[in-house]
């Protein structure tokens, strides 16, 4: 998801009047296209991952920043308008009524919590008091939903079980100086479809008890089988922060399930990838102040030592543009394998970049992963201006505001999304490019928001979030 500055949720102004919307019916792949359980990231198990948008400030059953979720599915030639779900409190099976002001959407995980191979969407929202919604994967996609004491969420196997946990976190979003503070808890899988998981855990360590959690990534950075967390939160004063922890068969010194460690801080998104293809996964955190990303390698040993870190940005040798502290480089990353090399890249969204006079247009770089781990050699950059994206370039629309790779026509290279939260006076849009042995290509580049989907779409931000 996005993060948190000039184009910050509630940044954006609000239209009321949209009328009430249920599911739109997903139209599925081919039967047999592949085996439920075989590709993460999957809501029907065809066989092609899926990508799930955020629209949080859309006006639902006349209710202002209600918020509701587009998940489009992934297919042979890619994404498509017709094969999509749209997903709000007012949908058929989704606990719970639209409110004004939850942002509904605002922040989204995945994973097969039931265990029934196909993956399973968590909705997370903006309220301190509202439950976060697990909407069921399925053989025709995403539908029905149970409830989850959380506002915030990331799904990940912390235990080494091979089933999938959820750790749950239960805060606000605060818009002035005092945060209203996170309590967190796990729950192991599987989890039922009534809502029931098969244990309840401490968190462990409670550094953020203070802060507000805004988002989670999950990956494994010393081969062990459990997922490690690294989070986003915000400290106050409008100040934001950044932690790390790792998970372990014993656990922290209070019982809970993780335990705190060092890692590069940012004030961005955090990401996990294996930049390197040893095996292990690496750390990648975004510093939107700094306009820097910061790579820590993993290792058996856990995140490598502070003094191997690698810092990253605009003024790295290839890497496109200059750097500036107002472009916001590192305000959302993703990795994924683009060029089918086995080494993961990264996307680094700049939403704040300045293009000609037009502030805030934004761009995307792509970095390339190797032997030596993440390089600016050959790396890539995207806007608006780049032949044969969709759009043209404007201020304010912060373009790179979220960045997802994902293989969505199974062809074993990572494709681009990236959004425009602001696009069109905040509408918001997401584009999807392709990933091919040469990069990032912009020769089947697809854009769509929420009109293009049948769903509410002014101001909504649609593409806040994407996952």
């Amino acid at each position: 998801m996005s993060t948190w500055r000039s184009y910050k949720l509630w940044a954006v102004p609000l239209v009321a009047g949209v009328l009430a919307f249920g599911a739109l019916p997903a139209v599925t792949g081919s039967a047999g296209a592949a085996t439920p359980g075989s590709v993460r990231d999957d809501f029907d198990g065809d066989g092609y991952q899926d990508l799930a948008v955020g629209a949080p400030n859309a006006t639902v059953s006349g209710k202002q920043e209600a918020g509701h979720v587009v998940v489009m599915y992934g297919g042979k030639h890619g994404l498509d308008k017709t094969r999509r779900t749209v997903i709000s409190r007012a949908t058929t099976g989704i606990p719970g009524a639209a409110a004004t002001g939850e942002g509904f959407g605002v922040q989204l995980s995945k994973g097969d919590l039931d265990g029934d191979g196909r993956t399973d969407l968590i909705v997370g929202h903006t309220s301190s008091v509202r439950d976060a919604v697990v909407v069921w994967g399925g053989r025709r996609g995403l539908s029905g939903g149970v409830s989850v004491p959380a506002a915030i969420t990331r799904a990940g196997d912390f235990d080494g079980d091979g089933k999938q946990d959820l750790a749950l976190f239960r805060t606000g979003r605060s818009q002035v100086d005092d945060p209203y503070g996170t309590t967190a808890t796990v729950w192991t899988g599987p989890l039922s479809r009534s809502g029931r998981p098969a244990a309840a855990k401490a968190f462990g360590s409670d550094d953020f008890r203070y802060y507000d959690v805004l988002d989670a990534a999950a990956g494994d950075v010393n081969g062990d089988g459990r997922d490690d967390l690294a989070l986003t939160y915000y400290i106050g004063d409008g100040g934001y922060g950044s932690a790390f922890y790792l998970a372990s068969a014993s656990g922290s010194a209070s019982g809970g399930v993780f335990t705190s460690a060092a890692a590069p801080e940012g004030t961005g998104e955090a990401a996990f990838g294996d930049v390197n293809d040893d095996g292990y996964d690496d750390l990648v955190r975004g510093d939107e102040d700094r306009s820097t990303i910061t790579v820590a390698l993993g290792s058996a040993a856990g995140l490598s030592p502070e003094a191997t870190w690698k810092t990253y940005s605009q003024n790295t040798p290839g890497v496109p543009g200059g750097k500036e502290s107002v472009d916001l480089f590192g305000a959302s990353v993703s990795a994924g394998d683009i060029n089918g090399d086995g080494y993961d890249d990264v996307a680094v969204g700049a939403p704040g970049e300045e293009l000609g006079y037009d502030d805030g247009a934004g761009v995307v770089d792509v970095l390339y992963g190797g032997p030596g781990g993440l390089t600016g050699k050959g790396a890539q950059g995207f806007s608006q201006d780049t032949a044969g994206v969709p759009g043209a370039v404007e201020s304010g629309d912060d373009f790179g505001a979220a960045v997802r790779l994902l293989d969505i026509n199974g062809n074993g290279y990572a494709d681009l999304a990236v959004s425009a939260a602001h696009e069109n006076s905040g509408d918001g849009a997401v584009w999807s490019l392709r990933g091919r042995p040469a990069g990032i290509v912009t020769d089947a580049a697809f854009a769509f928001g929420g009109k293009t989907v049948g769903a509410p779409y002014a101001k909504a931000a649609f593409g806040y979030a994407v996952n």
